[in-house]
């Protein structure tokens, strides 16, 4: 028997195994096919990529919560008293609680940047008027300009004795160098990489599981979440007029205790170390305060999707519109039944995606899903200027979304993702405002435009789209 027979025999049974694993993780059916397909026709291509990047699940373990039904129950009472729907909102944080996340908790302010030298500078102002501690987790932090002043601010405080945890991907954060990173730890900053990927100590079953994550908390009571990473793209202090449009929310009070387990769990997971806890890091609950911020987790350590049912509970409850904002949009069939549905039931759905990504295989893949939006009413803009990076949505007058998921198969189940959806009508009115200041600088897409482009990119889109349960 030739080796060439005896390797054939190999990768079939591999193959064979491989696809029976696949069928018992339940997938979606699209997702299953799409992998099924991948391993026959490309083995060797297909295992080495499903070998790193195809599982789905990561154990880890995950500190203890305590949302209460006596905390929800006081949730819901303050959104009776103040919600347009009061019924539709509670039962959406009913959903968020059961999905295992944070009932609404009081804010006493939440802004919103929609640029990132004023975020940066909020940022900055939080960590020198720190107390106690400053904690921060980043997808990208870069050794730019932008990461060198961050550094530097990072450095002095924690000479000056305040507690600084920061928390980067290692994926994302590859930019990092030693000497970069020996600045802060000599200087007292407690420093550690999310799921470290290097050839000694790589885990290749868990490679595709990152942190998407951006998180500031400073005292336990201020908190940033957003779109904005540490990165010169996106300022125009360093980028100028090319500097990514982008979204980022500052919240103070109570519902910051949220956001904060949600780094002590990610550091918690880094470290394998006990996290600090008490109340300077998870503040005592309090009503004071005239917002309510329910903060939304997920990640592949549970089977819930808690982000993805965030958005599938709001879009289905909304009764006016739905505008959504995203650089990544590659939805799975029940967002895409949600989005036409909310389209023929009258709604004003729109999206708003850029005209030109920082990848072109999902601008392939995105622009597949866009006939069948159009055909359903669903208006279609993308943005000219420069990269859209902004993961936001507006549902009717009274509800808002801004955190760090995409709406795509990645952000949903495969990244540890965050984000603050704010209930009232002040930041909804303040995130529509930015969201129609784009409008103007987008155009509209028609299905007549998608109709005559040419049948070779017709066909890249098709097949991008093939690919989209993997993107």
């Amino acid at each position: 028997m030739s080796w060439w027979t005896i390797a054939t025999i190999v990768e079939v049974v591999w193959v064979v195994l491989v696809g029976l694993g696949i069928l018992l993780e339940r997938r979606s059916p699209v997702a299953t096919i799409a992998w099924v397909m991948t391993l026959a026709t490309l083995p060797l291509f297909g295992i080495a990529v499903y070998y790193f990047f195809g599982p789905r699940r990561l154990r880890r373990r995950r500190l203890k919560r305590a949302a209460g039904a006596k905390l929800l129950a006081h949730a819901i009472e303050s959104m009776d008293d103040e919600s347009d729907h009061p019924e539709s909102r509670a039962q959406l944080a009913r959903l968020g609680v059961a999905a295992g996340e944070a009932p609404p908790l009081r804010a006493t302010s939440v802004d919103v940047y929609v640029d990132g030298q004023s975020c940066f500078q909020a940022i900055s102002d939080a960590i020198d008027r720190a107390k106690h501690h400053v904690h921060l987790e980043y997808y990208i932090f870069d050794a730019d300009e932008s990461g060198k002043r961050l550094r530097d601010q990072l450095v002095r405080r924690a000479k000056e004795g305040i507690q600084i945890r920061l928390l980067v991907d290692s994926v994302g954060s590859y930019s990092l160098s030693g000497k970069f990173l020996r600045s802060l730890t000599s200087a007292g900053v407690e420093y550690a990489e999310f799921n470290p990927v290097a050839l000694l100590r790589v885990r290749p079953r868990r490679t595709n599981f990152r942190t998407h994550r951006k998180i500031v908390v400073v005292d336990g009571v201020v908190g940033f979440t957003g779109g904005m990473n540490i990165a010169d793209c996106h300022t125009p202090e360093f980028s100028g007029e090319h500097a990514w449009r982008d979204t980022h929310v500052r919240f103070e009070g109570a519902a910051v205790r949220a956001l904060q387990r949600v780094f002590l769990e990610d550091w918690y997971f880094a470290t394998e170390q006990t996290p600090p806890q008490g109340p300077l890091y998870l503040v005592p609950l309090s009503r004071e305060g005239e917002h309510l911020v329910q903060v939304v987790a997920s990640g592949p350590d549970q089977d819930v999707f808690a982000i993805h049912k965030l958005y599938f509970g709001a879009i289905t409850m909304a009764r006016e519109r739905v505008w959504l904002e995203t650089p990544y949009f590659v939805p799975d069939e029940p967002l895409m039944s949600a989005l036409v549905s909310a389209a023929l039931r009258g709604l004003d759905v729109r999206l708003l995606v850029p005209a030109k990504g920082d990848s072109r295989l999902v601008d392939f893949a995105s622009r597949s899903y866009f006939p069948e939006l159009l055909r359903a009413g669903v208006k279609i803009f993308e943005y000219l200027p420069v990269i859209l990076h902004a993961k936001t949505a507006v549902i009717d007058d009274d509800l808002a979304i801004i955190g760090t998921a995409n709406l795509d198969n990645r952000s949903f189940r495969l990244n540890f993702e965050v984000v603050a959806a704010v209930y009232g009508p002040e930041t909804a009115k303040t995130l529509a405002d930015a969201f129609e200041k784009d409008l103007t600088q987008a155009r509209p897409v028609s299905n007549r435009e998608l109709r005559k482009e040419p049948l070779l990119r017709r066909l890249g889109e098709s097949t991008a789209r093939l690919l989209s349960p993997m993107l």
